[in-house]
C-alpha cells in the first residue's frame, strides 16, 4: 500500500476527539447488520488464533512446523471440509449465517476452488457471528469440532499416501 493511500485510510477512519484521542464512530456492533464478509474477517482471525493455540498441544518449540500446520488447517480447502463434517450439528440460525457468508460476493484465491472458498467464507462468517455475539461456548465447540475433523482427515490422507507409496 502506498503512503498516500494509507494516509487517506487513516484520515477516513480516525478522527480526533478534541481531547487528544481518537473519536469512535460506533458505540456498539449490530451483528445482523454487518456484511457477511466483515463477519468472515473476524471469524478468520478467531480461527487462526484458535488453531495456533490448539497446535501447542502437539508442538511447542518449532515455529516453522506450527506455522506450516496452521496455514494448512485454516486454508479454504480444509475449512470447507470441516464445515461439511459439522453441518449436522448446527442450528438453522447458524446454517443461515453460513449461507449468508457463502453467498457473499468475493474472489477465490488460486489455492482453492470457488466452491471451497465460498464455503470457507461461510464457515468464517459463522465463527465471526458467534464471536461478536459473545457465544463463546458454542464458538469453542464448533472450532474444536472443525479442528478435530481437519486433523483426522489430514492424518487419514497422509496414511493413505503412505500406504500407496509402499
Amino acid at each position: 500500500m502506498k503512503f498516500d493511500h494509507f494516509k487517506l485510510l487513516v484520515d477516513m477512519m480516525f478522527q480526533p476527539d478534541g481531547a487528544g484521542g481518537v473519536s469512535q464512530k460506533y458505540d456498539s456492533v449490530d451483528v445482523k447488520q454487518l456484511s457477511p464478509l466483515v463477519l468472515a474477517y473476524v471469524g478468520d482471525a478467531y480461527f487462526h488464533l484458535f488453531v495456533r493455540t490448539r497446535l501447542l498441544s502437539y508442538e511447542q518449540g518449532k515455529v516453522q512446523a506450527l506455522h506450516s500446520f496452521s496455514a494448512q488447517i485454516v486454508s479454504a480447502v480444509w475449512q470447507c471440509r470441516a464445515y461439511q463434517g459439522l453441518e449436522k450439528m448446527l442450528t438453522e440460525e447458524e446454517k443461515g449465517i453460513y449461507r449468508r457468508g457463502r453467498n457473499a460476493k468475493s474472489h477465490a484465491p488460486r489455492s482453492a476452488s470457488v466452491a471451497e472458498y465460498h464455503a470457507s467464507t461461510g464457515f468464517e462468517a459463522l465463527l465471526g457471528s458467534l464471536y461478536l455475539t459473545e457465544q463463546h461456548e458454542r464458538l469453542h465447540e464448533i472450532a474444536e469440532a472443525a479442528f478435530n475433523i481437519i486433523s483426522r482427515a489430514m492424518m487419514k490422507e497422509i496414511q493413505e499416501k503412505k500406504g500407496n507409496a509402499d
